[in-house]
C-alpha cells in the first residue's frame, strides 16, 4: 500500500527538520542533572560551564518543559550543563531566587574567583562571581540556541 501525502510529508518532516519536536526522539541517556545539593550545584559552577538551571514544580507544562531540557541538554552537551530543581524537595534552594512564578528558567555563567572583599572568615574558602540571567526566549533547543548567542555565551569547542 502506497503512503498518503500527508504521511510521506510527515515522514520527511520528521527526518529533515531539527526543531520538530512532535514525536519522540532518540535522544540516549539524559544530560539533565537533578539538583540534589547546593555544594554539587557550587562544583558544577566551578567547571566553568554555562548552567541552565530549570525551577520547577509538579504540572502538565513541567512535562514538555522537561522535554525540551531533554533535547536541549543533548544538543549542547558538553559544552552547557542543564539542571533541573524539584522546588517542593528543595525549597529553600529555590527560595534564594525570589520568584513566585513556577517554573522558571535561570542561566548562571562565567564563574570567576571573586576578588577578596573584606577579611576572609575560612582561608580555604574560594568565592565566586556568577552572572545570573533569567531566561526569557521561547522554549526550545532553538531558543536557548538563541539566547545564547545573543549574551555571547559558548556553547560549542569553536573559537
Amino acid at each position: 500500500m502506497e503512503q498518503s501525502f500527508f504521511d510521506r510529508m510527515i515522514t520527511h518532516l520528521r527526518s529533515s527538520c531539527k526543531y520538530y519536536t512532535g514525536y519522540p526522539k532518540d535522544l540516549g541517556p539524559s544530560r539533565v542533572i537533578h539538583f540534589k545539593s547546593e555544594r554539587e550545584f557550587v562544583q558544577l559552577l566551578q567547571q566553568g560551564h554555562p548552567v541552565v538551571v530549570a525551577f520547577t514544580i509538579r504540572g502538565n507544562y513541567t512535562k514538555h518543559l522537561d522535554k525540551v531540557l531533554e533535547e536541549a541538554a543533548v544538543e549542547f552537551y558538553p559544552n552547557v550543563k542543564f539542571m533541573r530543581v524539584e522546588c517542593p524537595k528543595y525549597p529553600g534552594f529555590c527560595i534564594t531566587r525570589q520568584k513566585n512564578e513556577y517554573p522558571f528558567i535561570e542561566i548562571f555563567h562565567s564563574p570567576e574567583q571573586a576578588a577578596d572583599q573584606g577579611r576572609v572568615v575560612d582561608p580555604s574558602t574560594t568565592r565566586y562571581s556568577v552572572k545570573v540571567l533569567p531566561f526569557n526566549y521561547d522554549l526550545s533547543a532553538y531558543g536557548f540556541r538563541e539566547f545564547f548567542k545573543r549574551h555571547g555565551i559558548q556553547t560549542s569547542d569553536r573559537k
